[in-house]
């Protein structure tokens, strides 16, 4: 829920952003200024995504792990999509992904946000008979601790008529 209202306060803001600076410049200067960042933002993509795929190439020819270069490929496919949307605020966010010390930086921002959003939550979970319980009560036994004994009847074998 919270991720669905931060993108509707965005996108909210985003066209307010470019109605009111459409409205101080005119329609003509604000199609070409949307236009433009467009062109750019694919310019880049372009250029940051073919270097990025030979990087991912040269690294799993090593036989590594090329963990880098796709958390950098889907920063440039965010970025992309957000080039692709009118409007300066999303522009502006979508070159920073595209821009490589801009993008550094919005990862380890990223980064510092989750980190501490996982350090406030606390969970303890206990190893029950029936699986993992997270109340911490022991769930209730039928008074065995080993195995069950019993007899098994397998469901594809023939019954005999007799």
């Amino acid at each position: 829920m919270p991720i669905l209202l931060f993108i509707s306060l965005f996108t909210l803001l985003d066209f307010v952003l470019l109605f009111s600076i459409g409205s101080q410049i005119g329609l003509l200067s604000t199609l070409i200024l949307v236009l433009g960042t467009g062109f750019i933002g694919l310019h880049l993509i372009r250029k940051e995504g073919v270097s990025t795929f030979a990087r991912a190439r040269q690294r799993m020819q090593m036989g590594e792990i090329p963990s880098q270069e796709l958390l950098t490929g889907a920063a440039l496919i965010f970025g992309g999509a957000l080039l692709l949307a009118p409007g300066f605020l999303s522009d502006a966010l979508g070159i920073a992904c595209l821009i490589p010390n801009a993008r550094q930086l919005l990862m380890k921002a990223l980064t510092w946000v989750g980190l501490k959003g996982a350090a406030t939550k606390q969970h303890t979970y206990q190893r029950g008979a029936s699986g993992w319980d997270a109340s911490g009560e022991k769930p209730s036994s039928n008074g065995q601790d080993g195995p069950i004994e019993g007899e098994f009847i397998s469901g594809d074998d023939d019954p005999r008529c007799r």
